[in-house]
């Protein structure tokens, strides 16, 4: 069944939950929800045709399965020279719970065929320059010693780098400085693949419901201490009202403006601050061919983690495809298919000393941001040439991306920071919960559910039916596989092989 053909415009007025926002996040709750207490009733709200059509696209994204195997930014670099590794750890974890949630659905025929979401990848990180080498050489033997990462390789030479991505020893002196790690077990993911599968099998079930091209006017809370949800579809002049007594907001960029309709306190002193993506294409197959790694290298002063560059392969609608970027926009839009007006609307009394605050604080984004803009298709395929030094300007075409709102919070000592990654909002007695940010996002979805479920139905979640059912759909819940290898090890393999990715 199509997403397309579920869409009603037979509103369920009364369900026991609504999910605004129709992306990978939505679809995670909406089908753990369904596996620990089936007679749940659920209302999918979607703006626009179809789900997955913003932030979980796979167009609009990295397609990184984030596991901390490549991305250098979530392994800082401190003044006395030493890298931390906590992050990265943690974000594996993380992922490996993501892993351990699909392979359960193929396991129980939710998915019947995971290569149409998830392939295999070899993970790189990329640098050059003696300071770039020097750091991923310490970044190496810090991560080589935790057992999540005992499979990375360290190279410095330009042949055998020319190996594992020839792409990146074409054209290059022997005697440049240059250095890579590579981690064979890495991913590539269509999260909007993996969406469409997860809604399809939630509208097939009995009490799920999904609206399309229906957009939230309002949000207030009843008397009872649910929610009421005033809804309109596109086109109509009249809105709708939806009871519920819980309400989950995973409308990526737009779901700030959401947060702010419900008035929550928790919800206050937010800001966001939207940044645009694009992306370099190929259109050589030749050169396609050639590639088969994500590599990733160091962000530029002031850039966003979000625009980390790096070269990819990407395998979406069944088509490899080779690309390059981010590179970094401004757009006062939260939503690709958002408003102009957006940022201007978002500004409150309560978080504009914040976001002021961030305005001052951060002048090196503002400038890069700018320098991003006015780069020319030549300026784009220079900083292409650092990671492949032969490549040429026809060979490649500007695509865009979508768009990540980076969240702004109160802060006590500077008044405001900007703030990167995935923060989960909820009201104190659970009865609405929010997400703002941006990655890792899609590939820590799981965790971040959890964390919504157990901060959202903390009671249900203390029972030992759902402690039961929570361990069946993610088998290492509640354990700490950073500190066990064998067990880590075991849990691993038997994801890898359900979803075909050993």
């Amino acid at each position: 069944m199509s997403t397309q053909q579920a869409s009603t415009t037979e509103l369920n007025n009364n369900p026991d939950v609504v999910l605004i926002g129709g992306g990978i996040m939505s679809a995670t709750l909406g089908v753990m929800l369904k596996q620990l207490r089936p007679e749940t009733t659920i209302q999918i709200i979607e703006s626009l045709p179809s789900v997955a059509l913003e932030s979980s696209h796979a167009w609009n994204n990295a397609g990184t399965g984030h596991a901390a195997l490549c991305e250098l930014n979530y392994t800082p670099q401190h003044a006395d020279g030493s890298v931390t590794i906590d992050k990265a750890v943690k974000i594996n974890e993380q992922f490996e719970q993501s892993k351990q949630f699909w392979a359960y659905l193929v396991e129980q025929g939710v998915i019947d065929a995971p290569e149409d979401f998830i392939r295999k990848v070899p993970h790189m990180s990329f640098v050059r320059g003696e300071d770039g080498v020097d750091f991923l050489s310490k970044r190496f033997q810090a991560m080589a010693e935790h057992h999540f990462f005992g499979e990375m390789e360290y190279s410095e030479d330009v042949a055998e780098i020319g190996k594992w991505a020839p792409l990146l020893s074409e054209g290059r002196g022997e005697n440049e400085k240059i250095a890579a790690t590579r981690v064979d077990g890495g991913t590539d993911i269509d999260f909007g693949s993996l969406t469409q599968i997860l809604i399809n099998h939630l509208v097939s079930l009995d009490g799920v419901s999904i609206a399309t091209e229906t957009s939230v006017r309002d949000i207030d809370r009843t008397s009872e201490g649910g929610w009421k949800v005033r809804v309109r579809e596109d086109g109509e002049l009249s809105s709708e009202k939806i009871y519920a007594k819980f309400v989950f907001i995973g409308a990526g960029g737009g779901s700030l403006k959401l947060l702010q309709k419900s008035g929550i306190r928790e919800g206050k002193g937010f800001g966001g601050f939207p940044v645009s993506g694009q992306f370099l294409v190929c259109q050589d197959e030749e050169i396609i061919e050639k590639h088969a790694a994500k590599v990733y290298g160091k962000a530029a002063v002031g850039a966003p983690p979000m625009s980390v560059p790096h070269l990819d392969t990407r395998v979406i609608d069944g088509k490899k495809s080779l690309l390059f970027g981010p590179y970094a926009g401004f757009s006062p839009k939260f939503l690709k298919r958002g408003s102009v007006f957006d940022l201007v609307a978002s500004v409150k009394p309560d978080n504009l000393g914040p976001m002021l605050a961030v305005g001052r604080d951060n002048m090196t984004l503002t400038e890069y941001l700018y320098q991003e803009c006015v780069n020319t298709h030549k300026d784009r395929v220079e900083v292409l040439r650092e990671f492949f030094p032969d490549a040429e300007e026809k060979d490649w075409t500007l695509v865009t991306a979508g768009q990540r709102v980076q969240i702004i919070k109160k802060d006590p000592e500077v008044g405001g920071k900007l703030q990167f990654g995935t923060e989960v909002v909820a009201s104190q007695d659970g009865t609405i919960a929010a997400l703002l940010g941006a990655s890792p996002g899609a590939s820590t979805s799981v965790s971040i559910i959890l964390e919504v479920l157990e901060r959202c139905f903390a009671d249900e979640v203390s029972s030992a039916a759902w402690q039961k059912g929570l361990k069946e759909m993610v088998s290492s819940y509640g354990e700490v596989l950073a500190d066990d290898a064998g067990r880590y090890r075991s849990e691993r393999d038997r994801a890898d092989k359900a979803l075909g990715i050993v």
